[in-house]
């Protein structure tokens, strides 16, 4: 026993001695409270000033329903640690070593109770400042991730540095967020939207809140990647969404069309048949989350055979979980020929990373590829125009490897490129358009300039995602830069900055284009002819 007694004591001494040497030790976690409409929060500061309150509800719902405000509670409520994340599929990325250690995900804990938030401040209550607000909408489409998920999410630096209230937020997703029922009473009206619901009520959260945290309700910017940036997409187009935000950020996810109902809805019939649930719809209220979402993703999967067999995919790049056009809650499309007029007066950035999904980055056969090997890869897909397709490459990045032509971006950068030219075209607010080229040495430069490459840079932590960007030096310095354009923008709407160089805004006869590398520049329909070659051989792309 005297033994038992003496290890506890070592341990807890050895545990002290951690803790002193830890950041953990010199946060401050009492003290830190905040008002909101649900009740007292407690958060905590950390050694550099910066206040954190995690998984604050901001909405609850019951499920294929529409959110509805959070429970009030009498008590403080501890809000230091993430709330729950949205149920999802297992991350596939576990399972590629490299890759799971370069982007060093945390999945959390999940749970349908999903509707949460945390904000990062340097305000410590209701000071009146008025600081910009920046609310991140997460990636990994409509179907998977979180509000915690990348180390390069954390708020704290971004707060401290530009003086802004950051905020991420969990929502429901895939079958949760985005299974149609509405063939199957009033009650699933929305369901096909619910996700993009939950955000709506993160937004009337913030602007009822964001007060007390020093932000200012009428400058608020959504900003996200991939998925995310899709979310941002739709919610230009979203009439409950206006004027809960005032600029918008796209990164590498310009959504132009989302999902048709009446595909949404023979998906979610189809569901409704692999559960037997035809005559007694009200159970599936009670299905265990991992039964629904196999029934589901069967669902999808059997409807996007059928579609593909007419013929009728074409211009979809999400189909399945995302929104639907219902005609109420997402009225149309969200860029489907001309830009929404209810966002006409919404400033914006739209961007993609150069080469997003490359395929040298998960195939390690094609890293060292010569120009022979290059060739044979891109005549698979552009045939009879490859000699074109190489020379238009060519003169739109000179100096090129042949790797390049394999880990060409036809998807993302044509996306932003049209919606681009579709939101300048409208004539109201600017836009701004980049492209992060940078490429990361982490693993021997096998990562690149890959999708997700940025967000470190714009949260100001390529040092605490260094398994990504590698910490260095020259990591430090853009992160520097493009942290300060986006909190430029965040506070008036213009990016440019002292530390850049001048940055236009965009329009299809100049297409200005900032090109964030060590040494960043502007660049002007650099790329357009290459852009049309590889429309005209793989289809009009919608992301």
């Amino acid at each position: 026993m005297k033994r038992h007694i003496l290890t506890i004591a070592t341990s807890l001494l050895l545990c002290g001695s951690m803790l002193a040497k830890s950041p953990v030790g010199h946060i401050q976690t009492e003290g830190i409270t905040a008002n909101t409409s649900q009740g007292r929060i407690a958060g905590y500061r950390d050694a550099q000033g910066v206040n954190t309150y995690k998984g604050i509800p901001y909405a609850q719902a019951k499920r294929f329903e529409a959110p509805v405000d959070a429970n009030a509670w009498t008590e403080t409520r501890s809000c230091r640690n993430f709330g729950p994340t949205a149920p999802q599929d297992v991350r596939q990325g576990w399972y590629n070593d490299p890759i799971a250690f370069a982007f060093n995900w945390d999945d959390g804990f999940s749970g349908e109770d999903c509707q949460r938030l945390n904000i990062w401040t340097k305000a410590s209550g209701k000071d009146g400042k008025k600081r910009p607000v920046m609310v991140w909408l997460h990636g990994g489409g409509f179907s998977a991730g979180s509000g915690q998920e990348l180390p390069g999410y954390d708020g704290a630096n971004l707060a401290l540095k530009g003086d802004v209230v950051v905020v991420t937020l969990n929502h429901r997703l895939n079958v949760l967020g985005f299974l149609d029922l509405s063939d199957f009473g009033e009650k699933y009206a929305n369901s096909a939207n619910t996700g993009m619901l939950d955000i709506v009520a993160a937004l009337k959260w913030v602007n009822k809140n964001i007060e007390e945290f020093g932000g200012d309700p009428s400058n608020v910017t959504i900003f996200g990647q991939s998925g995310g940036g899709g979310k941002v997409s739709t919610l230009l187009a979203m009439p409950d969404a206006k004027g809960l935000f005032h600029k918008a950020i796209v990164q590498s996810g310009s959504v132009l069309r989302n999902m048709n109902s009446d595909m949404s809805r023979r998906i979610g019939r189809e569901t409704i048949a692999e559960l037997g649930l035809a005559n007694n719809i009200s159970a599936i209220d009670t299905i265990p989350y991992p039964v629904l979402l196999a029934a589901a993703n069967r669902a999808v999967a059997k409807v996007r055979a059928e579609v593909e067999a007419q013929g009728a995919l074409e211009g979809t790049f999400i189909f399945g979980w995302a929104p639907s056009v219902d005609g109420k809650v997402l009225p149309t499309h969200p860029f489907d020929g001309k830009a929404p007029e209810i966002s006409r007066d919404i400033p914006m950035i739209i961007g993609t990373t150069k080469c997003e999904f490359s395929p040298t980055t998960y195939v390690p056969m094609l890293r060292n590829a010569d120009m022979t090997m290059a060739r044979s890869f891109a005549e698979r897909i552009y045939g009879n125009k490859t000699d074109e397709f190489i020379k238009a490459y060519g003169e739109a990045y000179p100096n090129f490897q042949p790797k390049d032509l394999i880990d060409f971006d036809t998807r993302f950068r044509p996306g932003a490129v049209a919606q681009g030219d579709l939101k300048s075209e409208q004539g109201g607010a600017p836009v701004y358009m980049y492209m992060f080229s940078w490429e990361s040495p982490v693993l021997d430069g096998v990562l690149r300039s890959t999708h997700c490459m940025e967000i470190p840079f714009v949260f100001n932590n390529a040092d605490i995602h260094a398994s990504m960007t590698g910490g260095g030096d020259g990591a430090m310095k853009l992160a520097d830069k493009i942290s300060d354009a986006w909190i430029a923008f965040a506070r008036t709407g213009n990016p440019n900055t002292p530390s850049l160089p001048e940055w236009p805004a965009y329009d299809k006869d100049g297409g200005a284009t900032m090109i964030f590398d060590n040494d960043c520049s502007i660049r002007h329909n650099f790329d357009r002819k290459l852009l049309k070659i590889t429309e005209e051989m793989a289809g009009k792309r919608s992301f």
